[in-house]
């Protein structure tokens, strides 16, 4: 036993630092292992109402918990720190093994050829203007889809909307040659505290490839989200690769999901300049579109605690950091750059690199 804890552990190791070359990850993982596992797991999960991860976390912990007690009592009647270690020793075994399930059922994407290589994307970062002007674009489409989008209204069964469906696979065949991906129903979760007070939005589960969704969100912007999130289930982990290709999702969609696409782009381009920059895109602003921006600010205000908000983004940093995300949290405004510096057609429509390119 201890043998096949300890090798579960140096195999942990040897995965967590051994340099596989990207182009491998797109090539045999991305593009092959992963659509498969993800097509069966989501399909399973989307059966279920409630979130998986729930379940598995609770029993988890409560599995932990149980088994230190008992170590902890043990130790204190033999007066000796051997069976608190052993315990320690099988809950290492353990999250190695937790570890290399996470790696091979979703966390090697973190590993594959970035988005800047497979797309035609133009080096250096964008002008100041250009992110300004980029900007006012999108608050030019909220005033223009505002009236239009919230006369439709918002279903909130988004992963059942044909739609916005097809929209991601249209952005998939785009943009690679994985299968298409099964989008995943928006549940709730007993983390919607935590998205709440640290204004999370949602987040898949690894383990089930599922999506947990903040339960606060507004009707407007739940489209974008799912769009988001389906994006890691499609194999994009990198945030901003998730950003863009959610982004480009929600555009092919209907027009409540192309509004809550531009609203994004408004709040991420709000984010990316200065205080100056920033009260010219908000003057800009029709009263519909400035109505739902203050009530996305009120949410947040109403729910956020800064100082969880704070470490929760910050360990979130270095969780990114540790799947090598160099850039951590700041990997969310990438989004900006790639919109900005790739080459579209027409719809939108990235432009891939070269067939011959390394990575293929």
């Amino acid at each position: 036993m201890h043998v096949v804890e300890l090798a579960a552990v140096a195999l942990a190791l040897l995965t967590a630092f051994a340099p596989i070359p990207p182009e491998y990850i797109e090539r045999w993982f991305s593009a092959r292992a992963y659509p498969f596992i993800q097509r069966g797991m989501t399909s399973v999960t989307n059966l279920f109402p409630i979130a998986l991860f729930d379940v598995v976390l609770v029993a988890a912990l409560i599995a932990t918990l149980v088994a230190i007690g008992r170590g902890s009592r043990a130790a204190w009647r033999a007066r000796r720190p051997g069976p608190i270690l052993r315990v320690l020793g099988h809950l290492a075994a353990a999250a190695a093994v937790v570890y290399l399930v996470f790696l091979g059922g979703w966390g090697f994407n973190y590993r594959r050829v970035p988005m800047f290589q497979r797309l035609d994307v133009a080096g250096g970062a964008p002008a100041p203007e250009d992110v300004v002007q980029l900007g006012l674009r999108a608050i030019a489409e909220m005033n223009r889809l505002h009236e239009s989008a919230h006369r439709t209204g918002w279903a909130g069964n988004e992963w059942q909307d044909a739609a916005l469906r097809a929209a991601l696979h249209d952005v998939q065949r785009a943009l690679g040659d994985a299968p298409p991906a099964v989008p995943g129903r928006l549940k709730r979760t007993i983390l919607g505290a935590y998205f709440r007070w640290t204004g999370v939005d949602g987040m898949i589960n690894p383990f089930g490839l599922e999506v947990l969704a903040n339960p606060d969100l507004l009707p407007f912007e739940r489209p974008f989200v799912a769009a988001h999130e389906w994006a890691h289930l499609a194999g994009f982990a990198d945030e901003a690769e998730a950003n863009f290709v959610g982004w480009l999702t929600a555009l092919r969609a209907d027009v409540p999901a192309q509004y809550s696409a531009w609203l994004f782009l408004y709040w991420q381009v709000s984010g990316e300049v200065g205080e100056q920059d920033r009260t010219r895109l908000a003057a800009a602003l029709e009263p519909g579109p400035r109505r739902d921006v203050n009530e996305i600010v009120a949410r947040l205000r109403r729910g956020t605690w800064p100082a969880l908000q704070r470490a929760g983004w910050a360990a979130y940093d270095q969780y990114l950091k540790a799947n090598r995300v160099d850039a951590g949290i700041r990997s969310y405004g990438e989004v900006v750059t790639l919109i900005l510096r790739a080459r579209f057609e027409d719809g939108w429509t990235p432009v891939r690199r070269d067939a011959t390119a390394p990575f293929r």
